[in-house]
């Protein structure tokens, strides 16, 4: 069993390591490791200006797809939480759970045969590629959500205000809110991680002025492998940082509820 478990992870450290092996190769041609070594290709990320675009549009999307996530995520949360009937509540959470069940490719293809059409002629654009990342992610936070909720007995310290005379505006920004920002934010992470790496949907409705980091890297490994590389590291990079905050926030949370 041990030795199973040492080569699944190197399994799944092998291509990492790779990469950033290959990030620092000078010249990487039919070989399984590359030659020299040079500093060459992280510099040439900051001279490309269709890789800067990319990042600043992965960037954009997932700022826009967060703050919708939050806007639409925490009242339908809410609401879902506090339906009395269980018939609607399962319904609702099914519902939430079609876009992580139905494949990417289909829904991407969904979006190309409706906005490619003369009554909506909108593939291409920026909304309609931060609507897919809201659609892919929103149930994710949705279902973290869903969970503190249980956890965190909202139920029981709502009828407490509402005892005190506390109306529904109140206990909503005053209690409902505040008790599960740390939900809202280990929920954000898992977003912003899962959007900024997002390639199929992406890669699919985007146009060419609005590609994606991970659309862009694509296209560069057909180029230069070593700037292929440099630029994939960078997007690890910021996977792992996200990981990085999510348990910090997790941690805090926790230590918080305690």
């Amino acid at each position: 069993m041990a030795v199973l478990t040492y080569l699944y992870l190197i399994y799944l450290a092998a291509p990492i390591l790779l990469l950033v092996v290959g990030s620092f190769g000078e010249v990487w041609a039919n070989s399984l490791l590359p030659t020299g070594a040079t500093l060459h290709w992280y510099a040439a990320l900051l001279d490309d200006s269709s890789l800067l675009r990319a990042f600043r549009t992965s960037l954009m999307v997932v700022s826009v797809t967060s703050v919708i996530d939050v806007l639409v995520g925490l009242p339908a949360a809410y609401a879902l939480h506090t339906q009395s009937r269980r018939s609607v509540r399962f319904a609702g959470r099914l519902v939430s759970l079609l876009p992580v069940a139905v494949p990417e490719l289909t829904l991407a293809f969904g979006f190309i045969l409706l906005f490619s059409t003369d009554a909506l002629p909108w593939l291409g654009s920026s909304p309609l590629l931060i609507a897919g990342h809201v659609v892919l992610t929103l149930p994710y936070l949705l279902n973290t959500l869903l969970a503190d909720m249980e956890t965190l007995r909202l139920a029981d310290l709502e009828a407490v205000a509402g005892s005190l005379g506390a109306g529904f505006a109140s206990r909503f920004f005053d209690i409902v809110v505040p008790t599960l920002r740390h939900s809202v934010l280990s929920g954000l992470i898992t977003v912003a991680a899962l959007s900024i790496g997002e390639f199929q949907l992406s890669n699919l409705v985007s146009g060419f002025l609005n590609r994606t980091y991970p659309t862009f890297l694509l296209q560069a490994f057909y180029g230069a492998t070593g700037f292929a590389c440099a630029a994939t590291v960078v997007l690890l990079s910021l996977a792992v940082a996200a990981a990085a905050i999510g348990a910090f926030v997790a941690r805090a949370g926790g230590a918080a509820r305690g």
